[in-house]
């Protein structure tokens, strides 16, 4: 298969830099020092990034990264969600952390792992989309919790992150199938609240969206930049301020403003419950799957 070498080099170095994340990370580290840890690991493999690393607290589920100044902590349960990117083939995988030994967040996080493997074990050609919600949505609730139906995994291609379908997480009868040579990832969320998330402050993470016209100099020059090194995949803010200075934040907010841009919003567990997440990227073979990065 074209390029699967590549496809298995991000998934080795996504999995190594996960391990990584969670070797260091420590109560009350703060969350940028974390960050920055883990991005020059992964810029010392030789790879790149699918997304800014998500470091998302308790009830935000997921779209959190720290900002140029961040002062968070890393404090309750952690989600630690790593891309990695090598030419643009991509892996995605994301685990739980515990920083407060609550016997709560042990079984929440065993959940959304339980709820990744039983549904690895279905993968395979002719399976369809429902058939693994199901099986996530099935798993997560043995536990007594609720999947978050509003938040789902997805397939993967060259530089597109989300490309084609989405994977629920519970059982909406979906009937497309997958086919053998898909790259996919599964991204299972227990939650002990009502299983959706809304929409939270701003993420600092940004994409690309078109080219339309700003008079702010910095910003073209931004966008141009941001075309050629992330293509369709999102970014961070503050990359552009390492880059560039504190003067990019105002024509990152220029570029959005003109919808050149897009800023994610963090995701939050609507009743503010505390939320797991695991996830693993996938290859669909002839007779079952791969797993790149877990």
């Amino acid at each position: 298969m074209k390029n699967l070498e590549k496809w298995r080099e991000a998934g080795k170095i996504g999995s190594e830099a996960l391990a990584y994340a969670k070797s260091i990370v420590k109560k009350d580290m703060k969350l940028l020092e974390l960050a920055k840890k883990v991005e020059s690991f992964i810029k010392d493999k030789g790879a790149k990034f699918a997304f800014p690393i998500n470091l998302s607290v308790d009830a935000v589920a997921a779209h959190s990264s720290p900002g140029y100044n961040d002062e968070e902590l890393a404090s309750g349960l952690l989600k630690i969600d790593v891309g990695v990117s090598k030419d643009g083939f991509i892996s995605d995988l994301a685990c739980s952390v515990d920083l407060t030994e609550d016997k709560k967040h042990t079984k929440l996080i065993e959940a959304s792992r339980a709820a990744l493997n039983s549904a690895i074990k279905l993968i395979k050609p002719g399976i369809t989309l429902g058939e693994i919600g199901k099986k996530i949505q099935e798993t997560i609730e043995s536990f007594g919790f609720a999947p978050i139906i509003n938040l789902c995994g997805h397939q993967l291609k060259q530089y597109k992150l989300h490309a084609g379908f989405n994977i629920p997480n519970y059982d909406n009868g979906e009937t497309t199938k997958l086919e053998e040579g898909m790259f996919i990832a599964i991204e299972p969320f227990a939650t002990s609240g009502t299983g959706l998330v809304q929409d939270g402050r701003s993420s600092g993470i940004y994409k690309y969206e078109a080219d339309h016209k700003s008079r702010d100099h910095l910003g073209r020059e931004i966008l141009s930049y941001v075309k050629e090194e992330f293509k369709e995949l999102p970014f961070s803010g503050r990359w552009m301020v390492e880059k560039y200075g504190a003067k990019a934040l105002f024509s990152l907010r220029a570029l959005e403003q003109v919808k050149s841009l897009h800023n994610f919003k963090q995701l939050v567990e609507k009743t503010k419950a505390p939320v797991s997440q695991a996830e693993a990227t996938i290859l669909v073979t002839k007779d079952g799957c791969e797993v790149l990065a877990s």
